[in-house]
């Protein structure tokens, strides 16, 4: 099953975290421990291309589903990653339509896009699939989603989530602050997060976003994002790792 099917059919906020560390044992850690996704990070990362296909292949036979947040909005990753089969892209730093558009395009098929064919690729199970159910796969059950992480940007939500194809979508809290100079508790920043999950829940589009901490997550989930990302491996090796030495110490 698809990621974008999953979002619709769980019922209940699914829980990711970001992969930064580029080896396959943290996969399946993350995946023991009962998370539902990764979310591969080629942008703050220093992730490869074929570090994220040999990523999809161990973390999907472990279970989990598979994004990719894209190193920028250029589209030079997005056919490859595509026909290696994950399940999601986030593409970051969106805040136009016309941007959001070519994004959402360049992972669609003709005649609603500009994907190109790639049956015996692996999303084509090396051409065992059939042309039907590829289509089909592609363009109904792949996750496209743009991160909003500009005020400007989602204050145009309206506009940006209207774009065709476009069936997720991530707010970036973190950039949110510095491109507005306001803390995240800052009332107007909470309008715009409310501004956004309305917007999102009106047209039928699953809404997410990344904290630190289960709290916050409990928290996102409650306000109505679809799926959160809490913390990501380096963060949950750190926080482990600290809490020993601080235990050993007594401290």
């Amino acid at each position: 099953m698809g990621f974008a099917r999953r979002l619709t059919s769980a019922n209940r906020c699914l829980i990711g975290t970001w992969l930064k560390i580029p080896a396959l044992e943290p996969i399946e850690i993350l995946a023991d421990a009962g998370f539902d996704y990764i979310v591969i990070d080629q942008e703050h990362a220093p992730l490869t291309l074929e570090f994220a296909y040999q990523a999809t292949v161990a973390a999907q036979g472990a279970g989990l589903s598979v994004l990719v947040r894209v190193p920028d909005r250029s589209g030079s990753h997005l056919q490859r990653l595509l026909d290696s089969g994950v399940d999601g892209i986030l593409v970051p730093r969106v805040t136009t339509v016309a941007e959001a558009t070519s994004s959402v395009r360049q992972m669609l098929f003709s005649p609603g896009g500009d994907r190109g064919l790639g049956t015996t690729s692996r999303a084509g199970r090396w051409g065992g699939l059939p042309r039907s159910e590829y289509l089909r796969f592609g363009d109904e059950e792949v996750l496209r989603a743009v991160q909003l992480e500009e005020r400007a940007a989602v204050e145009r939500a309206e506009e940006i989530l209207d774009v065709p194809g476009l069936n997720g979508v991530f707010l970036g809290m973190g950039d949110l602050g510095l491109s507005s100079g306001l803390p995240a508790s800052d009332p107007s920043i909470q309008k715009l997060v409310d501004f956004l999950l309305s917007v999102a829940r009106s047209r039928g589009i699953p809404a997410g976003t990344a904290v630190q901490t289960p709290e916050q997550a409990r928290e996102a989930a409650d306000r109505g994002y679809s799926y959160v990302m809490v913390s990501n491996d380096t963060s949950l090796l750190r926080s482990a790792a600290t809490s020993a030495v601080a235990g050993f110490h007594g401290s």
